[in-house]
Parts: C-alpha cells; sequence; structure tokens
C-alpha cells in the first residue's frame, strides 16, 4: 500500500434539499488520533451505530488507522455508503484489494439472446435514489447509466456505485444492463460490471466492427482472471453517419451482440440538421438499421423518445416504430414503459387476424393452394410467416394458449 495522493481532503456522493438515497463523503487523513467520524444522517437514531460500524469495518479492511471523515447522510443504503467510502480510500491509496457487498440472489432476472426487450429504462448511474425502485415498472431491462448521465469527474464515483448496485439491488426480472463510456474510455467501466453479473453492456457511439472486436477481447480477459462464466450480450448504439453505414458489419461483429439499437438525438447532431417529431431526417438511417439487424438476425432498438409529458406523441411514434421493423425502444422516464410495451405487444386483434390467416392457409395448402383469400385480401407465404411471427409471440407473452398450435394441427 503506497500514498497516491497528497493528504489534502477528498469529497464524493451528493448533498442537499432534494438529495435522496445517497451520502456526501469527506475524507482527509492525519497523522494520529484514530479513526474520527462526524455523522449528520436523517435516519442516525435508528441506524447512526450501523453506518459508524461499517465506516470502521472499511477503514479496518483497508488498513486505515488516522482519518477524519464527516458524513452527510441522506437515507443511503450500505451498498451506496460502501461505493462512496472506497472511491474515497482510493484516492488516497493504491490497492486491489475491493470490499464488496453480498452478491443479491435474484433468480427471476434471466437474459437470454431471444429475450425481449420492449422497453429498457435508463437510470442515471451516479444517482442511487433513482435505482433502488425500478424494478417496479416492469421494464424489460434497467439500464446503469456511466455514459451521457454522468458529468465527466464523476465517472469514477460512478463505476463504484454501478458496481455495488448490480451486485445489491433487486432487478425485479429486469434484464441487468450498463452502458459504457464511448470507447476507448469504456475500457476502464469493464473491471466494474464485468464479473459482477451484467447480463448486457450497451456500446455507445459504435462506428465499427472493430472496436466490437476489441471489447470482446477485453470481457473475455476479464472474465478468465475473475473465473465468470455467465454469458455478456452486447448492444452497440449507432449514433452517426459513418456507423449507419457500417450498420451491418457491426451487426456480426460477434455472436453475443443480440441488438442494435439507434440514437438520434447524435445522429441528427452528426448529420447537421434538427430532430423533429416527424422524423422524416432519419427514416433513411432508421430503415437502414432495421435491416442490417433482421439481416443479422438480432433485435432492432428504436431511439428514446424525450418528450416524458407526451404520452400521446409517445404512443405514436411507438406505432411507427413498429411498423418500420423495430422491437423496442428506450425510456427516459417510468412513466413511458406501459405506452411503449402497449406498443410493441400484438393486440388482442392481431393476434386474432394471424390466427385466422394461419389457419385458412393451412387449410389451403392441404387442398394444394399456395394462394388463398381471406374476406377480401390474398394471404401467400410472407403473409403468413408475418401472421406465425405474431402468434409465436403471443405464445411467448403468455397471450396465447402454447399448445395453441397442436391444438390447431397447425
Amino acid at each position: 500500500m503506497s500514498n497516491k495522493t497528497s493528504k489534502s481532503m477528498v469529497q464524493v456522493g451528493n448533498a442537499g434539499p432534494g438529495v435522496r438515497s445517497d451520502c456526501l463523503i469527506s475524507m482527509e487523513l492525519t497523522d494520529s488520533s484514530g479513526i474520527n467520524i462526524d455523522l449528520k444522517s436523517r435516519v442516525e437514531s435508528m441506524y447512526g451505530r450501523s453506518i459508524r460500524e461499517l465506516v470502521m469495518e472499511v477503514m479496518k479492511f483497508y488498513g486505515i488507522k488516522n482519518a477524519w471523515i464527516s458524513i452527510e447522510d441522506s437515507g443511503a443504503l450500505p451498498f451506496v455508503l460502501l461505493a462512496r467510502l472506497e472511491f474515497l480510500i482510493k484516492s488516497f491509496i493504491s490497492s486491489d484489494k475491493e470490499f464488496l457487498p453480498e452478491l443479491y440472489d435474484e433468480t427471476a432476472s434471466v437474459s437470454h439472446k431471444e429475450s425481449f426487450r420492449f422497453s429498457r429504462l435508463y437510470l442515471p448511474g451516479n444517482s442511487p435514489s433513482l435505482m433502488l425502485n425500478a424494478g417496479i415498472h416492469k421494464p424489460e431491462g434497467m439500464i446503469l447509466d456511466l455514459e451521457d448521465s454522468v458529468a465527466p469527474e464523476k465517472k469514477q464515483e460512478a463505476r463504484y456505485l454501478v458496481r455495488n448496485a448490480l451486485r445489491s439491488l433487486d432487478f425485479m426480472g429486469a434484464e441487468k444492463m450498463v452502458r459504457i463510456n464511448q470507447l476507448p474510455e469504456g475500457y476502464k467501466d469493464l473491471p466494474f460490471i464485468v464479473k459482477h453479473n451484467v447480463q448486457l453492456i450497451l456500446v455507445p457511439k459504435c462506428e465499427g466492427a472493430g472496436e466490437i472486436t476489441g471489447l470482446e477481447e477485453e470481457i473475455s480477459t476479464l472474465k478468465k482472471k475473475s473465473g465468470t462464466e455467465l454469458t455478456i450480450f452486447l448492444m452497440p448504439i449507432i449514433e452517426s453517419a459513418l456507423g449507419i453505414e457500417k450498420a451491418y458489419e457491426i451487426a456480426c461483429a460477434s455472436e453475443n451482440i443480440v441488438a442494435m439499437a439507434i440514437g438520434l438525438e447524435d445522429y441528427t447532431a452528426d448529420i447537421g440538421v434538427s430532430r423533429t417529431k416527424e422524423g422524416n431526417e432519419s427514416l433513411y438511417a432508421r430503415t437502414r438499421l432495421v435491416n442490417a439487424c433482421k439481416a443479422a438476425g438480432i433485435q432492432a432498438i428504436d431511439s428514446v423518445f424525450s418528450d416524458v409529458g407526451d404520452m400521446e406523441g409517445l404512443a405514436e411514434a411507438v406505432k411507427k416504430s413498429r411498423s418500420l421493423g423495430f422491437e423496442g425502444m428506450g425510456c427516459i422516464h417510468p412513466r413511458q414503459i406501459r405506452v411503449i410495451q402497449q406498443g410493441f405487444i400484438p393486440s388482442a386483434s392481431e393476434i386474432r387476424k394471424a390466427e385466422n390467416i394461419a389457419r385458412a392457409f393451412h387449410k389451403a395448402a392441404g387442398e394444394g393452394r399456395g394462394v388463398v383469400s381471406l374476406g377480401t385480401k390474398m394471404i401467400d407465404a410472407p403473409v403468413v410467416k408475418r401472421a406465425r411471427k405474431t402468434i409465436d409471440l403471443a405464445i411467448k407473452m403468455g397471450l396465447l394458449n402454447e399448445n395453441w398450435l397442436q391444438q390447431e394441427k397447425l
């Protein structure tokens, strides 16, 4: 253990009237007098003793015998307090040791290549209050964000918090996702997430297959070092003209890529236009990305809808998104989740129509006919393919009996 900086005071965390479930900790190493803790907490009468004991345990773990510590606590949970303390300590000393919270045993959060990703909720990586109960809104994925939502000077402290959140939070069945920083800065994020149960990594501003190859190599190295066997899926985010032109190349860069998303705020800025609600300026990019995803056999995910107060506009955007072939969207507010899910899940009328098409075509095929009419419309193989996809999705979502195909003898 060696000194990393001078013994001047270092501060971490957040405090203030609107801050909840966080803490602001200041620390200064001293030459003597032991560990002195100045605690101001809203819950001091109930948890003051346990907070002090936890601080002393961490100090002992890192071999720090003399320090002055000031804590302004607004209800921080232990995993938050531990993240803040570890960042502080490693601002003073060099150490590879990690004081990790116990790994939460969450069997409900299962990730597969074909998992539904209708909605993914972005959560700022340095704001614990927004993380704690996000799972109650039931998004398909929860994204702990280390990129745009975290100020540059807060990146390192956010890494400790995201790591502890991955280990401690109940994701309530949502896929555990992290958006890393744009490469190569994103390589610094990987040691904090790879061995801590992340299930999917979002790769922002991706512009070539080489970025994915390099990322996979680093992930593989970290997994071998830690003995981690969990498959980590990838979702590149395309946010530039160059990225769009290389969309198919990127989509095929790794077998662990399960989806590819588009980020329209950065894309429209890159091509020098304003983003509009109609979206005509990004139609080429969106359709090209969808085509690349379909050709590569992965999911296409649309950009976020930035007006969190316009639910009607969001519903219309989801409708258009689905018509273009997208299979999900990002969310920046919990109220958007339900609207997005309802827009991408097949409706009852769509399911009935798909059932009727499948029955009619099956009957026609049995009679040696390749084309059949249903009402006033002709049905051929491509129409049946879309209908079967709707049926399969309805079965997976529990909207249709899983034995329907056998019952109908299709």
